[in-house]
């Protein structure tokens, strides 16, 4: 992708307490493109995506967001144009759908035109959706925001093929409207399908990265290149 990126990080550390998970860390996010981060439990993804969101203090180096380094949190980079969707699915389930559209001011009339599936729901409380339900819920909350950077970490986390390819379909439709896109995901064939660019992560370190397109059919050999000399895998995800 061409232009300046909009989300950067540089020799990044970061982690928890006095462990640092990821060492010297440097990442690119362009507009329009949507980079897959591929590890193993325990590699540093989420560690990644929760410092790149402001979640996470740095431990060492920077992290740009539209040219500018940043050390806010996440409420603060939120206003600057970044948003986070995670596994958790991040809703107030004691708020209908249509309250928690309001609530963080998204676009109604936007977020159903991306899931016209919660139209006949927004009466209905967050906490009686389906799983699937509330991650398209917590999607289109982020989405009808229209941020510029948008990570997601495990979005797809427990849910059924079909709901998966439909939320992964949005993320690319996002992406080709000029959203760059951060995407932290456990099926690998599925988010090569909607990805420009891949990085891999083992033990806290980028050990393999490239276009999306070199790795169709390659899928063992991103994991092979995480799980080597992995260790079991253990620890902060």
């Amino acid at each position: 992708m061409s232009g300046a990126p909009i989300l950067e990080a540089r020799g990044l550390d970061a982690g928890y307490g006095k462990i640092a998970v990821v060492r010297e860390l440097d990442l690119e996010l362009r507009a329009g493109e949507v980079l897959a981060l591929f590890g193993s439990n325990g590699a540093g993804k989420t560690t990644t995506v929760r410092t790149l969101s402001g979640l996470l203090p740095a431990k060492g180096g920077e992290v740009k967001l539209n040219g500018e380094t940043v050390k806010a949190p996440l409420h603060v980079r939120a206003r600057m144009g970044l948003s986070l969707v995670t596994e958790r699915r991040a809703l107030v389930k004691s708020l209908s759908v249509a309250e928690n559209l309001r609530v963080v001011r998204a676009d109604t009339d936007r977020a159903l035109e991306l899931f016209p599936e919660l139209n006949e729901h927004l009466s209905r409380k967050a906490g009686l959706l389906s799983g699937g339900q509330q991650q398209m819920l917590s999607l289109a909350r982020a989405l009808a925001r229209r941020p510029n950077v948008l990570l997601i970490d495990e979005l797809s986390l427990g849910l059924a093929p079909i709901v998966v390819n439909r939320l992964l379909e949005a993320v690319r439709a996002a992406a080709d409207d000029g959203m760059a896109v951060l995407l932290v995901e456990q099926h690998i064939a599925k988010a090569l399908r909607i990805s420009d660019r891949v990085n891999v992560l083992r033990r806290g370190r980028i050990v393999l990265a490239g276009g999306a397109k070199e790795f169709h059919g390659r899928i063992d050999e991103i994991v092979s290149a995480y799980m080597a000399e992995d260790g079991g895998g253990a620890g902060q995800s």
